[in-house]
Order: structure tokens, then sequence, then C-alpha cells
């Protein structure tokens, strides 16, 4: 069943402070949806929220970002890991897996959502950002 231990969760909300309250009701949303499937092991926890200006140029430099006018900068994106039987995985097909339930969440929300995934350059599996034509 879906276990994160207490640090990971203590972390991942952490890692919220400074975001926009809607990317908050998404993350809890999927959280619960994730929950309610007794038929994996799979979750998530957020990494990243709210970044400076420095750490983003730091992304930037070592090949991790494309732009310096990322939507971190303002709190309007998160990004993830995959937990899979409580271990941090990379591999793709899990993010596409995570992407459909936040996917599902921000929807059911009616909060517009951008998953990096769907990029057609610079493929950002962990990314989410509000919709830049809802939420500038």
């Amino acid at each position: 069943m879906h276990q994160l231990s207490p640090a990971r969760v203590t972390r991942s909300y952490a890692n919220l402070q400074g975001v926009r309250p809607e990317l908050i009701f998404i993350v809890v949303e999927a959280y619960s949806s994730l929950a309610a499937m007794h038929d994996n092991d799979l979750t998530f926890i957020i990494t990243e929220g709210l970044r400076t200006p420095q750490r983003q140029a730091m992304l930037v430099k070592n090949g991790a970002s494309r732009t310096l006018n990322s939507r971190h900068l303002t709190g309007h994106a998160f990004d993830i890991a995959a937990v899979l039987d409580g271990r941090v995985s990379w591999d793709w097909p899990l993010y596409s897996k995570l992407a459909d339930v936040i996917k599902e969440s921000a929807a059911l929300l009616s909060i517009p959502i951008v998953w990096g995934g769907d990029w057609k350059s610079f493929r950002d599996g962990p990314h989410f950002e509000l919709d830049r034509k809802h939420f500038p």
C-alpha cells in the first residue's frame, strides 16, 4: 500500500512552501487518489517547489533546466520523484502513470496544469506547473 515515511511526507510538504495554493490542492488530491488505489505501491514525493534565482541559474548551468525564467521562481511549479515499493525511481513509465493521476486530480479541481512530460522538446517527467494561460 502507498506508505511514505513520516520524514518523506514532512519533506514533501516542506518543499511545497511558497508554491501557489492551487498546486498544494492538486498534490493533496493526487495523494488521496493514489491511496485509494490498492493495486500497486506507487506514490511520489515533492522534490522541489519554489526556487531561488541562484538555484535556477545553477540548474541551467548544469543542464538540468533550459531557462532562467522558470515557473519555479514564482511558485507556479513543483517537481516530483516517483516512489515505488518505498524507493525513489527515475524510471520514465512511472512518471507517465503519476502524471495521469496528477492531471486527473487537477481536472477534478478545475485547475489547469501542464506536465513537463508532454513538452515536445526537453521533456521533463518530474515537472508540473500551472497553465500560463490561466495563471500568468
